[in-house]
Parts: structure tokens; C-alpha cells; sequence
């Protein structure tokens, strides 16, 4: 099976829509990361995403408010704007033998370390893997469209990702696109070419910027001559 290269944006609106069918869980309390990391540790893969509350100000940024990670059952919400970046999330985005799925997955790793410095090991981006197939689209909606014949939605993408409650269509817009990750992979490796191995990528922790050391010279202790008086 040959996939087309490129998609039209009136072709992609016309696609029934992508939906996650499954549990979704809004992690927003320390008590709560124990169980969804462990059921995360479990799988040997799972979709991966993060949102950022849109800036409309120039010169106005936002941290990372919410990370996504979905097996095929549950998808985990972890609302980094009210939560820590736990080690024990921190020790799933840094295991090698748990694939992470995304697309454009170095942009959201330089996102996450701006919360906190890691080593990130285990990701797989699907804009390097899909182009193996000769598809030129890098956006996951298109390549959803191309890969598996649906659309998915962005219409909440500049909603409020730090509001107090999130909203069930973004939820549900948050997980299908953690979880559609996963299913692009899984379509595009069941295709002819499937022989070369998936591109693994590891970033190591950020370096600190060393600061440039001030060496004081010693100072120069001038004698004063001593006046001896002849008798």
C-alpha cells in the first residue's frame, strides 16, 4: 500500500473526525501520579503530547501546562501547571524500552525542559518515520488524514490548557492526540517499508551555562621606605 505525499486542507475536512474511545484521567493532584505511572510502565509504547496556554501578547510566553500520555486504554492527563514534573513521570520520558510516540517530539522535550532539567530516551517522532513512506506532510492532523483516512480536530489547540477545570472537548481533543500517535505508528510499520528500525531519540540533560569567572589579581602591596635617621 502507497501512501499519497502530500493532502489538501478541503480533502482533510471532509474526513470523519478521530476520536479516543477510551478512559481519560486528569492527573492533577501528587496523590494521583503513582497509579498512572504505573499502569504507564506496563506498555512498551504509548502516544506522547504536550499543550501550551496560547500567548495573544507580544513579548508573553507560557510554560507547558498539560502532558499527555495514552496507552490504548487510558489516556493520561498531567496538568503541569498544577503539578510537579514528578521523577516518576520524569523516569517514563527517560526510559528507552517504553517508546514514546509524538510528532515534532524535540520541540515538546525543549518544552519540558524548561520545567525541569532530564534525560529524555525513547521517543519517536513520526515527522522523521513517516517520510520513510514518502509522506511530505509533517502536521500530525494531515498525517492522520493520510495514514488512517480521518480528521483530526484542532479546534481547542489555542484554548486555555491552564484554566482551573479543562472542558471535556479538551480532554477528548488532548487525548486523541496522544493517542492517534500510536496508531500512525502502528499503520505505517503493518506497510511496505517496514524493514529499516525506528529512529530512537535521546537528549541528553541540559548543560548549565557556565559563568564566567571574575579573577581578582592580587593586589600589590606597595612598602613604604623607612626613613632611618644617621646619628
Amino acid at each position: 500500500m502507497a501512501f499519497q505525499s502530500t493532502i489538501d486542507n478541503d480533502t482533510v475536512a471532509s474526513l470523519p473526525a478521530a476520536r479516543f474511545g477510551g478512559r481519560i484521567v486528569v492527573v492533577d493532584s501528587a496523590e494521583q501520579i503513582e497509579s498512572a505511572c504505573n499502569d504507564l510502565k506496563q506498555h512498551s509504547i504509548i502516544g506522547f503530547d504536550t499543550e501550551t496556554r496560547p500567548s495573544f501578547r507580544v513579548g508573553v510566553s507560557y510554560k507547558v501546562g498539560l502532558l499527555q500520555l495514552s496507552t490504548p486504554e487510558t489516556c493520561y492527563l498531567f496538568r503541569l501547571s498544577h503539578i510537579r514534573l514528578d521523577n516518576r513521570i520524569l523516569k517514563i520520558l527517560g526510559a528507552r524500552h517504553i517508546l514514546k510516540v509524538g510528532a515534532d517530539v524535540s520541540g515538546d522535550i525543549r518544552s519540558l525542559h524548561a520545567l525541569r532539567n532530564f534525560h529524555a530516551d525513547g521517543f519517536v517522532d513520526l515527522q522523521v518515520e513517516a517520510s520513510r513512506w514518502g509522506i511530505e506532510e509533517k502536521s500530525l492532523r494531515k498525517l492522520s488524514a493520510i495514514v488512517l483516512g480521518m480528521r483530526v480536530s484542532k479546534a481547542q489547540r489555542l484554548s486555555n490548557w491552564e484554566a482551573e477545570i479543562l472542558t471535556d472537548q479538551q480532554c477528548e481533543y488532548a487525548a486523541t492526540d496522544a493517542w492517534v500517535c500510536v496508531e500512525i505508528l502502528n499503520k505505517l510499520q503493518s506497510t511496505e517499508p517496514k524493514s529499516e528500525p525506528l529512529k530512537i531519540i535521546s537528549v541528553a540533560p541540559q548543560m548549565a551555562t557556565p559563568q564566567p569567572q571574575h579573577h581578582k589579581h592580587p593586589r600589590r602591596r606597595h612598602r613604604r621606605p623607612r626613613h632611618t635617621t644617621e646619628e
